[in-house]
Formats: C-alpha cells, structure tokens, sequence
C-alpha cells in the first residue's frame, strides 16, 4: 500500500515539475527570441533609413562602410539591393536561394522582420528583410542574416539553470511525498497489525497516538475497543479456569463418596455399575485438568504474543538447548510405549547443536503431550523423536509409521474437543495438541502437522534460533 500511494504522489509530483520546468523553458525560448527580434529589427531599420539616404543621393560609400561594421561586430551577412546594385558584407551571397527569395518578398513590399522561436540545439541561421521607399515606390531592401549561436548559448545556459532547480524541486516534492506518505500510512499500517495481533490472540497494544487527526481518533477508538475485548476475553478465560478449578472439589468429594460406596458393594453387578461411575468421573478429572492447561497456555500465549507497537520486542524467557528436554522426556515416556507396543526411538542430537527461546517446563509439556499422543494412537508403531537445526530454525519432531491423518484432519486437529472418527474410541479429552500449540506460539514457536510417507504423522515445533555459537564450541554447555 505505501508503495503504491508514493509512487502515485511521485508521479504526480514529477508532473507537476516537468509542466512547470517546460513552461519556464519555453518562455526563456520566447524571451530571448523577443529580444534578438528586437534588437536586429532596430539595426535592420538603421540599415534601411541609410540606404534610402544613399538612393536618394546616389553616394552607397557609407552604406558599404556602416555594413562592414556591422558585419565586424556581429559577424552577420548583410545584403542591400539599392535600385540596380547589390552591397554585401560579412560573406553573405546575394545569389542564395533564401535570400533571393527574401529580395523578391521585398519587392512586393512584404516585410520579414519575425524570427521563429529559438530552439537550443539547433543550427543554422535566419533571415529578416524590410523594404525601403518612399510611399509609392519600393527603393530597394536590407535581407539580414542572423546569427543566433549566441543565443543558444544563451539559452542553453538557462535550460541548465533550470534543468538543475527542476531536479532540487523534484527531490524536494519527492522527499515531501515519502514523509506525507509514512506520516499518513504509519498509523493505518500500525492499525493493520493490531487488528491481526487481536484476532490471533486477543490482545493488541496501545496504538500511538500520530498521524492526521482522523487516524488519531481512530487509533484512540480501536485501543478502547481492543481494551473492551481483551477484558472480555480475559473474563472468560478467567471463568473457565476458575470453574474448572472449583468443579475439582465437588468431583474429587464425588470421588471419595464413590470409593467409600464401593466399600459396601457386595454384587458383581453393583461393582461394575460403580466402575462406570468412576471411570466417566475420570473423564470429567481428566477434561478438568485438559481445561486448566488450555487456559495456563492461552493465557500465555496472549501475554507473550501481545508487544507493542513502539520500542524492542520481548527478550525471549530462557535460552536453552531443547536437546535434553526432549531426551528427559523420551525417556519418561519408555514405560508408556512399552505397554503400549510402540518401540521409541530418540535420534541423535544435531551437530552444532542451537539454542532457542522457550520455557523448558512448557517444552517439556509439550513434547511429553506429542510423545504420550504418538503412543496412544499409534499402538505397536515406531515413535521417532529429534532435533533438527535448520537455517535459523530448530525444530523438536515426534514422528510415527502410524496411520496417520488425513490434510482435513491435520487441519482440524488444533481445534478444541477435536477428535478423529477413528479414534473415537480411545480415550482423551481432544484439548491436547491444541495447549500443545497455544505453548508453541507463547514461546514464539510455532505447531506444524504433516504427513509421513507411506503413512504417519510428524507433529513439529519449529522455534527460531537465537545468535549464540556457544554449543557448537563448548560440548559441555548442553550438559549445563
């Protein structure tokens, strides 16, 4: 957008010095066109009053010595035609096809005292005549050759002159464009940003308050705004973990009721019914705590993804090496994918390792929720866990030979209380991969689901590398 608002202020401000820069140019031309027009219209009627006086008296000795000095000071041709003679002066040739054609013009006592307009690169010369007499009879004429070099010098000089303040103008309207143009365009372009920073997480910083006074305004209007729906949001994160927290106490009295109820069960039937019971009351506990994580993670993510819009972004938390959290937790989860038949494999660490920006209790949390989905629902698989370092990137992958999901279901798979058909049957509450990326984005990372061929799924955490060269030198400080 700002590129196209300055390039059509640009273009407009170059139009307007080129129209400008081509009207000056052009009466500059007329000038001095005007004034060499001038000034040899007054020589060529000297010329004409001398050489009516020498028809007159038949004595042409001055007219000769007055063209001579002309031509001397000038260097331009001269031709008079007195009755039956010719004078010249300064090398001009009365035989020339444009000045007989002038002498004739004169005869007819046409005068040709207008010069065409003075162009700067061009050559050659022009001609102005004038007849002489008396009243009913035509003497004789004075063709004038002019010599216009002089003016194109002239002239030129003055399209440099101009030329150069042309090009300061244009700079000058150009720089003018590019600051109206951010000064206009910054808050929208601010605007823009807080309106994709409060639908991805439910904040948005105070916008300042600068530009037009409209866009000021506005700005002031979307904060409120965004004030208003941030509180709300939070009021409603706030509600849901709250509740949550206090349906713990009445389930976990439900659950001691339920086991002192057990006690004094004495059929097969009555027990079984009581194990239903307790096993949909797990359930409840488990979306309970499912709930409680969501909201932790939301709430994080929100925090963390709101900056603002003026000064440095937030230094990340903590800068670690994701390697030995990601082994820790592989190996919390052997005796898990042990029962359930899965082999986990954990993939030697990188070389040079990187350091990223995360929280190691939430990277812990999240790769410990990958590993226990690939073993849930991809029994008797091969579970592969690493870390790979990519140009700038490090990414933490749990990938399996499972059957995998299908592009619809990986798309939906970060939605809330999601569950694919195919694992309706197994038991979960459908909040885990969506904490998983809510942790992601609050750590500046990012959650990635693809397929793995023939068939699998890879599940990725993808966080930027920071700028430290420590572990590719010191092979001590991943132990640290």
């Amino acid at each position: 957008m700002r590129i196209r608002v300055l390039g059509i202020l640009s273009v407009l401000c170059l139009a307007v010095v080129f129209l400008v820069t081509g009207t000056i140019l052009t009466s500059a031309s007329r000038e001095l066109t005007q004034e060499l027009q001038i000034n040899r219209a007054a020589s060529l009627n000297r010329l004409a009053q001398v050489a009516f006086d020498a028809s007159s008296d038949g004595d042409t000795a001055r007219l000769q010595r007055d063209m001579d000095t002309y031509s001397g000071l000038y260097g331009e041709g001269i031709v008079v035609r007195v009755q039956q003679s010719m004078l010249r002066s300064g090398g001009l040739d009365g035989d020339r096809a444009d000045v007989a054609a002038a002498l004739s013009q004169a005869r007819l006592n046409v005068n040709g005292t207008s010069l065409a307009p003075i162009e700067p690169f061009g050559a050659g010369s022009q001609l102005m005549f004038r007849p002489f007499g008396s009243a009913s009879q035509v003497l004789g004429a004075v063709v004038l050759e002019v010599d216009l070099d002089a003016a194109r010098q002239k002239l030129r000089e003055r399209w440099l002159l101009v030329g150069a303040a042309a090009l300061a103008l244009a700079a000058v309207l150009l720089l003018g464009a590019a600051r109206l143009t951010g000064w206009v365009l910054r808050p929208v372009l601010r605007l823009d940003s807080a309106v994709t920073e409060l639908e991805r997480t439910g904040r948005a910083g105070r916008l300042p308050e600068d530009g037009p006074p409209e866009l000021r305004q506005l700005g002031r209007s979307f904060t409120a705004m965004a004030g208003t729906l941030t509180a709300s949001l939070d009021s409603q994160r706030q509600l849901i973990a709250d509740t949550s927290h206090q349906l713990r106490n009445p389930v976990g009295a439900l659950r001691l009721r339920m086991d002192l109820l057990q006690l004094e069960l004495a059929t097969a039937r009555e027990r079984g019914a009581a194990d239903s019971v307790m096993a949909e009351l797990e359930r409840v506990e488990e979306i309970l705590d499912g709930v409680l994580k969501l909201a932790a993670a939301e709430h994080r993510s929100s925090e963390d993804a709101a900056r603002p819009f003026s000064g440095p972004a937030r230094p990340p938390a903590q800068t670690m090496d994701p390697y030995p959290i990601l082994q820790g937790e592989v190996e919390r989860a052997l005796p898990a994918a042990e029962r359930a038949g899965c082999r986990l494999v954990l993939a030697p660490p990188p070389a040079p390792s990187a350091l990223v920006g995360c929280h190691p209790a939430e990277l812990a949390q999240m790769v410990a929720e990958l590993l226990n989905n690939a073993v849930k629902y991809a029994p008797t698989a091969t579970v592969t866990a690493s870390l790979q370092v990519d140009p700038g990137t490090a990414v933490v992958e749990i990938s399996d030979d499972g059957p995998g999901l299908s592009a619809p279901d990986r798309a939906a798979a970060a939605t809330r209380f999601w569950r694919a058909a195919q694992h309706s049957a197994v038991r979960g509450t459908g909040l885990g991969i969506t904490i998983v990326g809510e942790l992601a984005a609050a750590n500046g990372g990012r959650l990635v689901l693809a397929a793995v061929e023939p068939h699998g799924l890879a599940v990725r955490l993808e966080f930027p590398v920071l700028p430290d060269q420590r572990l590719a030198t010191d092979p001590g400080a991943r132990r640290g």
